[in-house]
């Protein structure tokens, strides 16, 4: 049976409250999906693009290609029964409610204001009217292992499946949807150069050539 690693989901930015989301988590619960959509060409007598003989000929079997951001899907179980057997007083009171409670603090609107410091838009704090405010979505850090990807946190869904006298919830399934935001910020990169690394250790392989033309 494979032991749980600890997880994190950090919000990088100026925040008040600053936001951080630390779970036990089995990586076998996670989901990784990413999409390209290819242009091809229509040239009469190919399929799917343009003919290429050639190693060198390749990148033009595609007339370009746009690829979509990655996504992540976690399914975790948040549970606060072994804190609350330690006598921990968090726990005991208020269960896993200031977990979730992170959670969608983390996925609410924010606005910036003086100092750069970020607060929820719907708190007003940023300007006098709605579009004086700059709402943007919180920029995270999902912690996982050797990894620490740049996301913004899409959608997050709630099962309370246990509750305290008081009825505040002390064990919970969450569901989580994460976008990881690519480009030429420190993390993506980093990440870049770990997966062409990681990617060497695959080894070589016989690549299959077909020769054509022969009579």
């Amino acid at each position: 049976m494979l032991k749980t690693v600890r997880g994190a989901l950090v919000e990088y930015g100026v925040a008040v409250p600053p936001l951080a989301f630390v779970f036990d988590f089995n990586p076998e619960t996670i989901s990784r999906r990413r999409s390209v959509s290819i242009n091809t060409g229509t040239v009469p007598g190919t399929r799917g693009g343009y003919d290429f003989a050639l190693p060198s000929e390749t990148p033009r079997a595609s007339q370009g290609v746009t690829a979509q951001p990655e996504t992540l899907s976690l399914r975790l179980l948040i549970d606060a029964t072994d804190r609350m057997e330690q006598g921990d007083q968090v726990a005991t009171q208020r269960g896993v409610e200031p977990q979730l409670d992170v959670l969608r603090t983390m996925l609410e609107p924010k606005s910036q204001g003086p100092a750069g410091v970020q607060t929820l838009s719907s708190l007003g704090l940023g300007g006098d009217r709605a579009f004086q405010r700059y709402a943007s979505a919180s920029v995270l850090l999902f912690v996982w292992g050797s990894h620490i990807l740049p996301v913004f946190l899409t959608n997050v869904s709630v099962e309370e499946v246990a509750h305290l006298p008081s009825l505040v919830p002390y064990r919970a399934r969450v569901a989580i949807d994460l976008q990881v935001i690519e480009g030429s910020n420190p993390f993506y990169r980093v990440e870049q150069v770990r997966q062409v690394v990681s990617a060497a250790f695959n080894g070589q392989v016989d690549i299959p050539v077909a020769v054509g033309g022969a009579g």
